[in-house]
């Protein structure tokens, strides 16, 4: 994977994460992300969510310097992920749409992103570790 297209993946967790969040969330409003799982979609951790995002952007601009962070996004994805995978084999998420459109698509799409994410962060990760990718001078314009 090039360093553009890495750099670019980092953004666009980052992104995901924090506008997902707000746009879905209605900024912090919509009580029905948090009422549906009080335990990991709280707005305590929709906030943290977003927090996460904040930290993959930062890392964006220089990530083969931080491997073992990287290290820690995959378990962060695959955490979210199996949880998610969890939640939505064991509820039914026509009643959350039935309740509000947003929290629906929320449910229904943030374990997805999450494992592409995680397969994203792995192959990152997997290329730093075993060749230790630095990016080429022109490519950090």
């Amino acid at each position: 994977m090039s360093h553009t297209f890495i750099r670019n993946g980092f953004i666009a967790s980052g992104l995901v994460n924090i506008l997902a969040v707000l746009l879905l969330s209605r900024g912090f409003t919509n009580t029905v992300i948090p009422e549906t799982d009080p335990v990991v979609m709280s707005n305590f951790g929709l906030l943290m969510i977003a927090v996460w995002g904040l930290v993959f952007l930062a890392v964006a601009p220089r990530y083969w310097h931080v491997k073992w962070v990287v290290g820690a996004f995959v378990v962060e994805k695959l955490i979210y992920a199996v949880v998610w995978f969890r939640w939505i084999t064991t509820h039914e998420v026509a009643a959350v749409y039935a309740r509000d459109l947003f929290a629906g698509v929320f449910y229904s799409v943030y374990g997805l992103n999450d494992f592409l994410f995680f397969l994203f962060f792995t192959a990152v990760f997997y290329q730093l570790h075993t060749r230790g990718t630095k990016p080429l001078s022109s490519e950090l314009g």
